[in-house]
């Protein structure tokens, strides 16, 4: 079976440090779909508008193909703890194929790219393929109260968010809201607790260093790229 791109995200992350490891974490993320030529046609998304929100199949296309394990090491679990990989989301699978529940804010006709879709809540990086797009379907697609397996066991811990004025002063200030949501996730390896350590990644076009000390992390530095 072949299976091929019908086409790209494009968001602020420049590589996979950084981005959110579900979607919805950071729902001020946003990032649009770019079509391939033979799939931008209008009619191929009619009535697409009227859904809030839409399932994005795509490929993790920053792992090497044929690197996977039968068993992997969840972040929640503080790396320290293995289960299986058809129990977990890891990125290291057979055919490397992601799945995100995006929020739709808008189809846009465009007189040069076609259709783009713009989304928000997007765990992706600049340039992931996308496979597929299919509308989210309240009535089938959520399950209030299910089971969670490992993931209800071990709450999801927030970063308090500290970001300096003059730091601020040279962001841009539609992306703050993002980086903060981005940051308070903590991009971290679960098993780094290294206070004097500076991280960095790639964000909206600027370098972003940050440390974090408990539960308190502070922005270090921006630069632009």
């Amino acid at each position: 079976m072949e299976i091929k791109p019908i086409g790209y995200a494009r968001t602020d992350f420049g590589s996979k440090f950084g981005v959110p490891r579900q979607s919805g974490l950071a729902p001020s993320l946003t990032a649009v779909i770019e079509f391939e030529p033979e799939y931008r046609m209008p009619e191929a998304f009619k009535e697409l508008e009227n859904y809030d929100y839409v399932w994005l199949l795509w490929q993790f296309s920053q792992v090497p193909e044929g690197e996977w394990s039968p068993t992997c090491r969840p972040p929640r679990l503080g790396g320290n703890r293995r289960v299986g990989v058809f129990a977990s989301r890891s990125p290291f699978r057979p055919n490397r194929i992601g799945l995100s529940s995006v929020r739709l804010d808008s189809v846009e006709h465009t007189p040069d790219r076609g259709v783009v879709l713009h989304v928000s809540g997007a765990d992706l990086v600049d340039g992931t393929p996308i496979f597929d797009v299919k509308p989210y379907v309240a009535y089938a697609d959520a399950h209030p109260g299910a089971k969670s397996g490992f993931v209800d066991d071990h709450e999801r811990r927030t970063l308090d968010v500290v970001i300096p004025g003059d730091v601020l002063s040279v962001f841009p200030a539609d992306k703050v809201d993002a980086l903060r949501e981005v940051l308070a996730a903590d991009p971290r390896p679960s098993y780094h607790a290294d206070a004097d350590r500076v991280y960095g990644f790639e964000f909206a076009g600027f370098d972003v260093k940050f440390s974090v000390d408990g539960d308190a992390l502070k922005v270090v530095s921006v630069s632009a790229l």
